[in-house]
């Protein structure tokens, strides 16, 4: 549809300063309450199979009844509707329906502020201060809790026969105990998996009190449930018990421990001055191209430090057996596996949603914002990087199971 030049000029007749148009009182503002008060007259036209001032057929007892006004929050402001009504009640208007008070997309603006970390304080401020919007904390809660239907839908879908990498993480959130009311840590775990086409997919969330091997069985019997059949590598932190609760679900996975967690439970063992060079010396284990090679500069690494920090080569020891299938990768899967970029940078997109809230109030309304900052983390891209490379190898070290 075009509107002609002289239409144009008619409406901007009156317009002289820039709050003409576009101001609270302005052009723009009643252009838009007008429309939507002409687009419901026709529904109710549609409705009752007659116009404005018109007869009505006279076997139709249903008439025009006059107009109810309706006030309405949307992007420019609360305005005044007049909604036009007949008289036995049963015009549904779509355009606004009943009991709606909300328009333009204002939902979706508290959601997104909302999943940027923001309270239901700041929610209140921001809306009154861009929007000149006016809403309750109970307005907020109500909106944001609808986004909980859809993360009982995103959590009981179908997922993927077979994903040739899973990489599976907790992290700790305060949560109000429901029973004490004191606050306390909580464990999130995150399936983060890797599609045979290379793309990152978020396989699911759960919240419990401890992160724990018994626990983690029960994540893997869900997913089975919810249609996995087999995963080719799991990557997994040194949880103890971690790999046998996978391989019980899944025999034939390679449980790979995250190399980076064992860098890090390195660390906790060190001053802050001999850091750097710990981990210097630990590089040339995890960087040797065969397991024979890593367990002799293992040694090394041992004779150099057991003297001042004897915790650090055992650690890497009883873990040892996790640590091995890493050396039988190529440096395309290695490079995916190792440093766990996929969930490390879900990770910062979480801490840095959570970093604003002290404690949740309840377990769901951790959920929503958790399942919020994810969403947002899969519309960044969700592409591996050089995946043909590693999917290739893949295909020919799980030949049989990567194209099942």
């Amino acid at each position: 549809m075009t509107i002609s030049n002289e239409l144009l000029d008619e409406l901007l007749k009156g317009c002289k300063r820039p709050e003409d148009l576009l101001g609270d009182a302005g052009l723009m503002k009643e252009l838009k309450v007008r429309l939507m008060e002409r687009m419901l007259g026709a529904e109710l036209t549609a409705h009752l199979g007659y116009g404005a001032g018109a007869e009505p057929p006279p076997e139709q007892a249903n008439r025009r009844n006059g107009v109810a006004t309706k006030r309405v929050k949307g992007s420019d402001g609360e305005v005044a509707l007049s909604v036009p009504r007949d008289r036995d009640g049963s015009f549904e208007p779509e355009l606004v329906k009943k009991g709606q008070t909300r328009i333009d997309g204002i939902d979706d603006k508290i959601i997104g502020l909302y999943a940027a970390g923001l309270s239901v304080r700041d929610i209140q401020a921001h809306l009154e201060e861009i929007y000149g919007l006016r809403v309750s904390p109970d307005l907020i809660s109500r909106v944001t809790d609808a986004v909980l239907e859809e993360v009982r839908d995103w959590q009981h879908r179908a997922l993927d026969r077979m994903y040739p990498i899973v990489i599976f993480d907790a992290l700790r959130v305060k949560i109000r105990d429901a029973d004490s009311r004191m606050v306390r840590n909580k464990a999130v775990y995150i399936a983060l998996g890797v599609t045979r086409e290379g793309e990152r997919e978020v396989l699911g969330l759960w919240i419990a009190d401890n992160e724990g091997a018994k626990f983690w069985l029960s994540v893997m019997n869900e997913l089975r449930n919810r249609g996995v059949q087999d995963i080719l590598i799991a990557v997994v932190d040194g949880l103890k018990g971690f790999p046998e609760a996978i391989t019980a679900a899944f025999p034939e996975t390679t449980v790979q421990t995250c190399i980076v967690h064992l860098i890090r439970h390195s660390m906790n063992f060190c001053s802050w001055k001999d850091r750097k060079a710990v981990a210097a010396d630990l590089r040339p284990i995890y960087e040797a191209p065969t397991a024979e090679e890593a367990a002799r500069r293992l040694d090394d690494f041992e004779e150099r430090w057991a003297g001042k920090y004897p915790s650090i080569a055992p650690a890497w020891r009883r873990a040892w057996a996790e640590v091995t299938p890493f050396f039988a990768f190529s440096a395309a899967i290695r490079k995916i596996i190792y440093t766990t970029n996929a969930v490390e940078s879900l990770n910062r997109v979480l801490r840095k949603t959570l970093k604003t809230k002290g404690s949740f109030p309840t377990e769901e309304a951790a959920t929503k914002l958790i399942f919020l900052a994810i969403r947002n983390f899969e519309k960044g891209g969700r592409a591996v990087r050089e995946w043909v490379a590693a999917r290739n190898q893949l295909a020919i070290m799980f030949a049989g199971c990567f194209d099942a």
